[in-house]
């Protein structure tokens, strides 16, 4: 029997997950890990935070400017547009069980979705950014429904008089939201609202990359959101509190899962070696609102839990930590933060679709093939 032997290309090193590897030019997101720093077309992330909301942030993401006072009227009233999704999307979300996975039904009602878009296939720049726009405005739509329809309660119809941030709010709890409230809301979306090629916004710009349309572009990337190594920290971080549930509960805790070398949720970053710049705004936050309600025991577990770990581990705490006492704060259930972090990022992913297909090449990137040589077939009587 003869053999024959490939030849071999020149080894090259893989790099695993892709860590460090730059697979294009992008002007929308610095992300520094070394100094802790997240820009946003030029704009530190503390001053957005502490002066924009979420409209000009994703004007600011969508078109690489701040809006003027009558451009961000004008942004505002045209996404207040888009918040309403079409009936059948509504119908569709009522007929799935109520013990859906938010995420799944988010991802099959945006999908449903794109079927009654007329626009969701023509590719002009003008129609790229109107759909751009009713994503982002239907987007928490959606999530809000899904949330209320889990509870049973039926779905609430958007309000154009408030912000994005108070109507989701609205929507989620069927209430005009306080202040705080909206402003934690606020905040919530703009710090999420954007991370340079994190796994969800590197899928879309794959997906978008072939020329795909919208639709399947973001369905794909609240597919790769989904997945528990991206977009569910902050659920399990909510576990972690419920599980601890009283200050004095922290150092045995704490203890206990050093013991078994389990993971502290909310800690470390892919990224950031140093403070995640996103953590300190939903730290405030997440105070004002437990003093708001009477209830201040889950950001007092949530500063014990961040000074013991950080004691234990030398590892600072990511903006995941705070977002889960915050959302609590807010009438959120853990099971929705994930939902909630695609109604933000949905801002991100749509900038970074616009920009792919401003200069668009299919991504296809090279593997190292690590199988056999090539070899002879034999028929079946032979193996």
């Amino acid at each position: 029997m003869n053999t024959v032997v490939a030849k071999e290309a020149p080894a090259q090193n893989a790099v695993k997950g892709l860590k460090g590897v730059i697979a294009a030019d992008s002007a929308i997101c610095l992300v520094d890990g070394l100094e802790g720093r997240l820009i946003y077309r030029g704009y530190n992330i503390h001053e957005l935070a502490d002066h924009s909301n979420y409209e000009e942030v994703c004007y600011l993401l969508l078109t690489g400017e701040l809006p003027g006072d009558g451009q961000l009227k004008e942004f505002h009233s045209r996404l207040a547009e888009h918040r309403r999704v079409p009936p059948e999307v509504g119908s569709f979300l009522k007929s799935l069980p109520r013990d859906m996975l938010p995420m799944a039904a988010l991802r099959s009602a945006l999908s449903v979705a794109g079927l009654y878009d007329p626009q969701s296939e023509e590719t002009t720049p003008e129609a790229n950014y109107e759909t751009a726009l009713r994503l982002i405005g239907m987007m928490s739509t959606l999530v809000a429904a899904i949330h209320r329809l889990k509870a049973g309660k039926e779905p609430l119809e958007p309000r154009r008089d408030l912000s994005h941030a108070g109507n989701f709010m609205y929507l989620l709890n069927g209430r005009a939201p306080t202040a705080d409230e909206t402003r934690a809301m606020d905040l919530i979306l703009i710090l999420h609202a954007e991370h340079g090629f994190n796994a969800s916004t590197f899928a879309a710009r794959v997906i978008s990359a072939t020329l795909s349309d919208w639709y399947s572009v973001i369905s794909g990337a609240i597919g790769a959101l989904k997945g528990p190594l991206h977009g569910g920290a902050n659920t399990e971080v909510l576990k972690t509190l419920m599980e601890i549930g009283d200050v004095r509960n922290v150092p045995g805790y704490v203890e206990s899962v050093r013991a078994r070398k389990g993971k502290f949720m909310g800690f470390g970053h892919a990224v950031y070696q140093v403070e995640d710049p996103r953590a300190v705004h939903l730290k405030e936050l997440s105070r004002r609102l437990g003093l708001e309600q009477g209830q201040p025991k889950w950001y007092e577990i949530s500063v014990a839990l961040e000074g013991a770990i950080k004691e234990a581990i030398q590892k600072n705490c990511n903006v995941d930590f705070y977002s889960a006492s915050l959302q609590h704060y807010m009438g959120i259930p853990g099971e929705l933060f994930t939902c909630i972090f695609a109604a933000s990022r949905i801002a991100g992913w749509c900038a970074h679709v616009l920009e792919q297909w401003s200069d668009n090449k299919i991504i296809r990137p090279s593997s190292n093939y690590t199988g056999p040589a090539e070899r002879e077939y034999l028929p079946v009587d032979r193996r």
